[in-house]
């Protein structure tokens, strides 16, 4: 039986949001804003620290849609394998690396933050604007793999691969497109 009765036995986060739609909407706007919206880190850059960070939690719905989603804006799914293996030897750009040790750190022990951390982020030539977005995408899926997991969502996406189109599909469709496709309005 799953974690909320009401639920299909595997669930997706679309059947969580249909049936608690409340406060639906402006999460997928805040999605919208800080994954779509401007910022010095690109879209790419954003959706692989979202696919990272999920990683980390172990939060297989999220850590494969947002590998899709990074995907589909030009990064390996196999490179966001790597940083979880391993940050330093993951290929990917070094300036990207101390931004990626700083959302790991916030995720396992924020209290042992340091302005080093940060220092390290503004030394690869990052603005504090910068961090304050990783921060930011760090937190909202800290957030959503706590919603992910506490409502028993079970769809996966090594399970259940989109095609190329759907790939493309979803490099132009925003996360308020989502939810309206599936009646949040």
């Amino acid at each position: 039986m799953p974690l909320f009765p009401s639920l299909p036995e595997t669930p997706h986060l679309a059947d969580v949001f249909k049936a608690f739609p409340g406060h639906i909407k402006p999460l997928l706007l805040y999605h919208d804003a800080l994954l779509r919206g401007d910022s010095p880190l690109s879209v790419a850059e954003r959706e692989m620290i979202a696919a990272y960070v999920s990683g980390l939690n172990a939060c297989n719905f999220c850590f494969g849609a947002h590998k899709i989603m990074a995907r589909a804006f030009g990064v390996e799914e196999t490179v966001i394998d790597a940083l979880i293996d391993d940050v330093d030897s993951a290929p990917v750009d070094d300036r990207l690396k101390p931004i990626l040790k700083y959302v790991a750190k916030l995720k396992d022990l924020p209290p042992r933050l340091r302005d080093a951390d940060a220092q390290a982020v503004y030394d690869a030539g990052w603005s504090e604007c910068a961090l304050f977005d990783a921060v930011q995408v760090a937190a909202l899926f800290n957030f959503m793999n706590r919603i992910i997991e506490g409502t028993g969502v079970a769809f996966d996406y090594a399970d259940n691969p989109p095609s190329d189109n759907e790939i493309e599909m979803r490099r132009t469709r925003t996360y308020s497109e989502f939810g309206k496709s599936i009646g949040i309005d």
